[in-house]
């Protein structure tokens, strides 16, 4: 008997095992998200292609290195007169002649446009990955607004199933009244149209729900193949200090890094045109051969030639026409439009930081108000429910605080994840999403 017992034991612990639906926490959807959003991922080629630009093989530092070969085959009809009164005549004489070799070309100096350039390169690596960056942290808060959608949602539709339990209870309560003479049929209709209603709030809540899921799939990458269920209980850090915060929105919002990045390279934009003003000085290599069949009526028949050959050459463009003033003052308008955009994006980080935390500080206020609420409710919602069960109050008055305390539930809910998600926008205008510890 006990050998049964223990094996039923386990057979119920197998099954919930396997019906139990995958917690995902914030720290797992984050990772998820990373590993497998598809925005991320076409950010990171982004940056694997600027990584590759940036490289020693794209710098033009390198020489370049090419070869040559040919041949040429002729049949000539040649009429030779030669100096002691002799004359020759060939026909369909036939000669050739072959060659191959090995060229070096090599910039030694081009006014240091290559070095700027090459730079430039390099800073704009760094802009991609602060773009990546950027998509990162725009992802992360569209994460988390679907995560805690479907958080509200999970708190939601039990608290609807509970609303539904405490109606199927009443509707129990209102049919014992009526059989025994203490209620009218009225209750028990009023009963079941509160059981129907409370029943479609269900439904809904439970279909929404499931949408949110497959919404939060998606930003995940369609990673989850299963049901699963997210953490609802959050946290609040109300240890900020604003003037700290907005300090690091300063330097470390990553939409000014970007401006600031921009202005690096405009800068060296400006300094590679004006190095068109320079001269250029090339090296220049090459090893040979060549070899050449002669018909009967030259001297040689055969020669082979093999050689190296090398050169410096100097190539200064004097004047070309004022293409190159017109790129350097252009160059120099777009680093002045830079600094200027900068300007601006300052002004418009201090606005949204102020913007965004006297939001977080309202919405915080107003879901430690809604907790209040809970508690108001609750208390009004018990002291009704048991005078309904005394007789001292009627269906209608139960029912209503009922839904009273529903709603300041409901309202407690969106309250509460409303304002986690103005604390996470806050963050991401400082540049310290990516170091919040979810």
């Amino acid at each position: 008997m006990n050998i049964k017992i223990g094996l039923f034991s386990i057979f119920l612990m197998s099954q919930v095992s396997v019906f139990a639906q995958e917690l995902i926490t914030p720290e797992k959807a984050v990772t998820l998200a990373l590993e497998n959003n598809y925005g991320i991922k076409l950010a990171n080629t982004n940056v694997e292609i600027a990584t590759n630009n940036a490289g020693v093989l794209n710098s033009g530092y390198l020489p370049t290195v090419t070869g040559n070969a040919g041949g040429t085959f002729n049949v000539d009809n040649t009429e030779a007169e030669f100096t002691d009164g002799r004359v020759t005549t060939l026909n369909g004489a036939e000669s050739s002649r072959y060659n191959a070799s090995v060229n070096l070309n090599y910039v030694l100096f081009d006014g240091l446009g290559r070095a700027y350039n090459y730079n430039q390169l390099k800073e704009t690596q760094q802009l991609t990955e602060l773009q990546a960056r950027e998509t990162i942290e725009n992802t992360i808060l569209q994460l988390f607004t679907v995560y805690y959608n479907v958080a509200e949602l999970i708190e939601n539709t039990d608290a609807i199933a509970q609303t539904l339990d405490i109606s199927k209870d009443r509707l129990t309560r209102s049919e014992y009244q009526f059989q025994y003479g203490q209620s009218t049929k009225l209750a028990v209709l009023n009963a079941q149209v509160d059981i129907n209603n409370d029943s479609i709030n269900l439904m809904n809540s439970k279909q929404q729900l499931l949408n949110y899921k497959r919404d939060l799939n998606l930003v995940l990458g369609n990673a989850l193949l299963n049901e699963f269920d997210v953490e609802t209980t959050i946290e609040f850090k109300n240890l900020y200090d604003e003037n700290e915060l907005l300090e690091k929105a300063m330097t470390n919002n990553v939409r000014l890094l970007q401006v600031n990045k921009n202005i690096d390279i405009n800068s060296l934009g400006v300094k590679f045109e004006k190095s068109a003003y320079l001269p250029t000085i090339g090296l220049t290599g090459s090893y040979g051969w060549n070899k050449n069949n002669n018909n009967a009526a030259s001297f040689v028949s055969v020669s082979t030639n093999t050689g190296l050959s090398g050169g410096l050459n100097l190539s200064w463009n004097l004047f070309d026409g004022g293409s190159t003033i017109t790129r350097v003052k252009n160059a120099k308008i777009n680093l002045e439009a830079s600094a200027i955009e900068k300007e601006q994006l300052q002004a418009t980080i201090v606005h949204d930081f102020n913007n965004a935390w006297d939001d977080f500080q309202n919405k915080l206020k107003i879901y430690e108000l809604q907790e209040e609420n809970i508690k108001t409710s609750q208390n009004n919602f018990d002291r009704t429910e048991e005078k309904f069960k005394l007789g001292q109050v009627n269906s209608i008055e139960f029912r209503q605080a009922q839904l009273n305390l529903l709603s300041t539930e409901l309202s407690r809910n969106r309250a509460r994840y409303l304002a986690k998600l103005a604390e996470l926008e806050m963050l991401q205008i400082c540049g310290e999403l990516l170091n919040v510890e979810f």
